[in-house]
């Protein structure tokens, strides 16, 4: 089954992105999904003809992982941003737990936006681990690599160059700062619970 791109144009007019900004990753997420598609079908395409001990269809499963990590970690991103931003209600069940955790939500959002401030590329993911209780403001330094196998993305941020520079140049900062104003906090309590 083919993964279909998802239409994010309602993100549009997002305050602290602009219009060109957008269109520019939402063109970028698109070839995430296509080359999906196409490294599945290319992939099952070796399999038929058996050739799956071949340098080919090794490589192209090392670039499976990269590509659909990319759709997704997208999608993620795109769909806990929006126009209608409002902050977590301090008496959520979410906020109280990031809050005990790190103690307090401040601490939390301080120690989020220092993920987000380190120099290189990549992604700054809070991720839940229901198993122990625990949060995670964890850096994904390329798209297949330094997830938290078992936790929950909530809220994931993309700190690539193309999330921000063509709005902030190098002004990282004001980036986050946008990003942090700009939180569904409905979509990442609903990935909470």
């Amino acid at each position: 089954m083919e993964y279909q791109v998802k239409n994010y144009d309602q993100l549009l007019g997002l305050p602290g992105f602009s219009d060109r900004l957008l269109a520019n990753h939402f063109t970028l997420y698109q070839g995430y999904v296509t080359n999906t598609n196409k490294v599945s079908a290319a992939l099952f395409a070796l399999a038929a003809e058996e050739k799956t001990g071949t340098p080919e269809y090794a490589e192209l499963k090392r670039r499976g992982g990269w590509e659909w990590n990319g759709m997704r970690l997208h999608e993620l991103y795109f769909e806990n941003l929006t126009k209608t931003a409002a902050p977590l209600p301090p008496d959520s069940d979410l906020y109280r737990k990031i809050a005990a955790y790190f103690g307090s939500f401040e601490a939390w959002q301080k120690m989020f936006k220092a993920t987000g401030a380190m120099r290189g590329i990549g992604w700054v993911v809070l991720y839940y681990d229901k198993a122990a209780g625990n949060f995670f403001n964890a850096w994904i330094n390329e798209h297949d690599a330094g997830h938290f196998t078992g936790a929950t993305p909530l809220l994931v941020m993309d700190v690539f160059e193309h999330a921000y520079m063509v709005d902030y140049d190098l002004k990282k900062a004001d980036y986050l700062e946008a990003f942090l104003k700009a939180i569904d906090w409905h979509k990442v309590e609903e990935r909470f619970k």
